[in-house]
C-alpha cells in the first residue's frame, strides 16, 4: 500500500455511533414539512427541538426527548451496576483483615520469643562445653576472659528469659480471647478494637487507616474543608472543632427562634471548615443540606438491617463524645429548619459490583446530580431555556456526546439566522425570502424523489424541429443539425471503426453531436383551493407543497417563465410564494369560489401578450360560490347559477387561449361531471390524483409540456 492509500472499515448502524451535527440546510429540510403543514415556523422549530430527526446512518439530530431518555438510561445503568450491601462487606472485610493480621502477628511474636529462648539456651550450652575443654587454663586473666566472652554471647537476648516469655504468652492468650469474643457486627468490632492493645504494628496501622476513612466520610458529609481524621488531630484541633459545632448549633437555634444570628462573625472564625464561598446563612443551610444528603441517601437506600449496621459503625468511629453529641444536635436543627431536604434522594441499587463507603458516597452524589439535571431538562421548553443549564456540569456527569447534542439544540436558531434562512422580528422568528426558497427546493426534491429516472422520457412527441437548448443526450450528426460536437464520442467512433492506433482518422459518419430541445415560454396561474374541506380531507399541505415546488422549479429551471399563485375559497386572492409557508386554513372562510379564481387568473395572465398561457387548478370539490354583482352567493349543494357563472368564466379564459388543466383530489360524481363540462369548453385536461402524488402529476406534466425533443 502506497503512502496515499487509505483503508476504511464499515459497520452496521446500531444507534451507538456518533451522529454528525446537522448544518443549516439539513435543519431547514427537517422542518420544511412541519412549516407547510402548520404554517408556524416557531412551532416547527419547537417540534424539531423536542423530537429531533431520523438518526439513521450517523446523520440527524437528537431531540430533547431522546436526550432525556438517554440520561434516564445512563442513571439506570449506574443503579443496576452496584451493590450497596458491599459497603458493609468492605468494612467487614477490612476488619477481618485487621483481625487476621493481628492473629498472625501474635503467632509471630510468640514464635520469635521461642526462638530467642532457644538461641539463648544453645549459646549457654556452647559456653559450658568450651570451659570443660580447656586444659591447664588457670588464673584470673583466663576467668575474666571467659566471663567477658559469656557476656558478649548473650548480648542479643539480654533481658529476655523464661519469665518474660511467660508474660508474652499470657498477653497473647488474653488478646486471642478478646479477638475470639469480638461481636459479629462492624460497630461492635470497631468499639472493641478501639480499646484493644495491638501486638502487631501492621494490624494497628490498618485499623487506624480504616478509622481515618470512616471518620473522614462522617465529617466530610458535613464539612467539605475537613481533611483530617480525628485521631490525627491535636487536642487543640478537636477542641476547636467541637466549639465550631457548638456555635453552629447555637446559630441555627437562634434562626429557628426567628432571630438574626451573627453569620459574618461565625464565617470569619470558622469559614475554613466549609471549603467554599458562602455569603449568607441561607446559603450555609443549603450547603449543609447538600453535603449531608449523600450520606442520608446512602442510608435510606439500604435495607433497614444494613442501614442500622452502617449507622452504628459510623457512630462508633466518633470516639469523642462531645463531637458526637454536637453532630447529633446539628442533624436535629437542620431537620427543623429544612424538614424536606431538596437534595435528599432514595435510590434502589440492584447490581453486583462492589463499592467502598467513599465510592458509595460519591455514587449517591452523582446519581442525585444526574436526577437534578434530568429534572432541569424536563422543564426546558425550547432552545432559549438551555441558556440557563449548567453545560459544564452536564459534560462532567454525562459526557461529551450529550453535551454536544445539547449545544446543537441550543444553537438551533443561531445556525438558521447565520445562514440567512430565518430572521428575528417583534412577532418572533420568521422565514426570510431565502428560507422560503429553501423550503420550495425541499418540496421539489421530495416530489422528484418518487419519480423514476426515465419518467420524463415516457411522453409522446408531437413534433420535431431544429435548434433549441442543448441536452445531455447525443446523436449522429446530420445535415442541418447545430454543430454541438461531442468530441470524446466522435473520436471513439473512429477508434471503434479502424481499431487502436495513431493517427486517428475521422470520417463524416463519426461525428456525434448533442441533441437539442425546443423550450417554450409560458405563463402559469396555479389556482389552489383553500376551502375548509381541503384541510379536512388532508389536501391542504399537499397543495401548498406543490405550489412551493413549482415555484422552485420555475425559478431554477425556467427563469423566463411566469408563475402566479391564486388561492380561492369564499373569494380569490393572489398569494406571493413567500406567503405560502405561513398560510393556515383559518385565514379563509367556507365556500369554493372558482369563478372568482378564474377571473383573477385571467387578469394576471392578461399582462403577458405572448407565449403559452395555462391555469392549473387544484381542488377537491365543485364550485359552491360565485359573485352576483358585488356580492358573493354561497350554496351547498351548489346551485345551477353558481355552476353556470363559473363555466362562463371558463369560456372567457378559452377565448383568450388560456388552457385550464384540473387536478381533482376527490372522486365525487358531481365533481367529475362539472370538470367534464369544463373540458368540453376549454379542451383542457382533467386528472384525478391523491394528495401523496399530486406533486408528481403536476410537475411532470409541466416539464413535459415545456420541452420537445428535436429529432431528425
Amino acid at each position: 500500500m502506497n503512502a496515499y492509500s487509505y483503508a476504511h472499515r464499515y459497520f452496521r448502524w446500531d444507534g451507538t455511533q456518533r451522529i454528525d451535527p446537522l448544518d443549516a440546510d439539513q435543519i431547514m429540510d427537517a422542518i420544511s414539512d412541519d412549516v407547510l403543514a402548520d404554517g408556524d415556523l416557531t412551532r416547527a422549530l419547537q417540534r424539531l427541538f423536542r423530537w429531533g430527526t431520523d438518526q439513521r446512518d450517523g446523520q440527524g439530530m437528537r431531540g430533547m426527548r431522546d436526550l432525556l431518555e438517554r440520561i434516564r438510561q445512563m442513571r439506570e445503568r449506574e443503579m443496576n451496576r452496584y451493590d450497596l450491601g458491599s459497603v458493609l462487606e468492605d468494612i467487614n472485610r477490612r476488619l477481618d483483615d485487621v483481625i487476621e493480621t493481628e492473629r498472625a502477628g501474635i503467632e509471630r511474636r510468640l514464635e520469635q520469643g521461642r526462638q530467642r529462648l532457644e538461641q539463648q539456651s544453645q549459646a549457654g550450652s556452647r559456653s559450658q562445653q568450651g570451659q570443660a575443654g580447656e586444659s591447664g587454663a588457670t588464673g584470673e586473666q583466663g576467668q575474666a576472659g571467659e566471663s567477658g566472652e559469656s557476656g558478649e554471647s548473650g548480648e542479643d537476648d539480654e533481658g529476655y528469659d523464661e519469665n518474660l516469655h511467660r508474660l508474652l504468652e499470657r498477653m497473647a492468650a488474653r488478646n486471642r480471647e478478646v479477638l475470639d469474643s469480638l461481636p459479629p457486627d462492624p460497630a461492635g468490632r470497631i468499639k472493641a478494637l478501639q480499646d484493644y492493645e495491638f501486638m502487631d504494628p501492621s494490624a494497628r496501622q490498618k485499623f487506624q487507616e480504616l478509622l481515618a476513612m470512616l471518620q473522614q466520610q462522617m465529617l466530610q458529609q458535613t464539612f467539605q474543608g475537613m481533611q483530617q481524621a480525628l485521631q490525627e488531630m491535636t487536642p487543640e484541633d478537636i477542641a476547636d472543632m467541637q466549639q465550631m459545632l457548638h456555635e453552629l448549633n447555637e446559630m441555627l437555634e437562634e434562626r429557628a427562634r426567628g432571630g438574626e444570628p451573627d453569620f459574618e462573625r461565625f464565617m470569619h472564625k470558622y469559614g475554613h471548615y466549609f471549603g467554599q464561598n458562602i455569603n449568607s446563612l441561607d446559603e450555609l443551610l443549603d450547603h449543609l443540606a447538600r453535603q449531608m444528603a449523600a450520606m442520608q441517601s446512602l442510608l435510606d437506600s439500604m435495607t433497614p438491617e444494613m442501614r442500622a449496621q452502617l449507622q452504628e459503625a459510623l457512630d462508633a468511629v466518633l470516639s469523642d463524645p462531645g463531637i458526637q453529641q454536637e453532630l447529633a444536635q446539628l442533624g436535629e436543627n437542620l431537620a427543623q429548619l429544612m424538614p424536606n431536604n431538596p437534595y435528599h434522594r432514595e435510590f434502589s441499587l440492584s447490581g453486583d459490583e462492589e463499592l467502598t463507603l467513599g465510592e458509595a458516597m460519591r455514587l449517591m452524589e452523582r446519581l442525585r446530580e444526574m436526577e437534578e439535571v434530568e429534572d432541569q431538562l424536563r422543564g426546558v421548553r425550547d432552545w432559549r431555556d438551555l441558556e440557563h443549564v449548567d453545560h459544564d456540569k452536564i459534560r462532567e456527569l454525562l459526557g461529551d456526546d450529550v453535551a454536544q447534542d445539547l449545544d446543537q439544540l441550543r444553537q438551533l436558531t443561531k445556525l438558521l439566522e447565520d445562514a440567512g434562512y430565518i430572521q428575528r422580528t417583534r412577532r418572533g422568528f420568521e422565514l426570510t425570502a431565502r428560507g422560503v426558497r429553501k423550503i420550495g427546493q425541499k418540496a421539489l426534491q421530495d416530489i422528484f424523489q418518487h419519480l423514476k429516472k426515465d419518467r420524463f422520457g415516457q411522453h409522446q412527441l408531437d413534433r420535431s424541429g431544429r435548434g433549441g437548448e442543448r441536452t445531455d443526450d447525443t446523436k449522429p450528426y446530420e445535415f442541418g443539425d447545430p454543430f454541438l460536437l461531442h468530441l470524446p464520442k466522435t473520436v471513439m467512433n473512429a477508434v471503434y471503426r479502424d481499431g487502436a492506433g495513431s493517427p486517428v482518422r475521422l470520417q463524416p459518419d463519426d461525428f456525434e453531436v448533442f441533441r437539442t430541445e425546443l423550450v417554450t415560454q409560458s405563463s402559469t396561474v396555479l389556482m389552489v383551493d383553500m376551502s375548509r374541506s381541503m384541510l379536512y380531507n388532508g389536501c391542504f399541505t399537499a397543495a401548498k407543497k406543490v405550489a412551493l415546488a413549482l415555484d422552485s422549479l420555475i425559478r431554477s429551471q425556467f427563469p423566463r417563465d411566469n408563475l402566479y399563485i391564486v388561492g380561492f375559497s369564499y373569494v380569490a386572492t393572489e398569494l406571493k410564494p413567500s406567503m405560502l409557508p405561513g398560510i393556515s386554513w383559518d385565514e379563509y372562510n367556507y365556500g369554493t369560489n372558482m369563478q372568482h379564481g378564474f377571473m383573477l387568473a385571467r387578469q394576471l395572465l392578461g399582462r403577458h401578450k405572448g407565449g403559452n398561457k395555462q391555469i392549473i387548478v387544484i381542488t377537491d370539490g365543485e364550485p359552491t360560490a360565485h359573485f352576483d354583482g358585488t356580492q358573493v352567493r354561497f350554496s351547498y349543494p351548489p346551485t345551477y347559477q353558481t355552476l353556470q357563472e363559473t363555466l362562463k368564466e371558463v369560456a372567457r379564459c378559452t377565448r383568450e387561449q388560456i388552457v385550464i388543466n384540473t387536478f381533482m383530489l376527490e372522486r365525487s360524481p358531481y365533481m367529475a361531471g362539472f370538470v367534464s363540462e369544463m373540458a368540453k369548453i376549454n379542451r383542457g385536461r382533467a386528472f384525478f390524483a391523491t394528495p401523496d402524488h399530486l406533486g408528481e402529476y403536476i410537475l411532470v406534466d409541466y416539464v413535459a409540456n415545456k420541452r420537445t425533443r428535436v429529432r431528425a
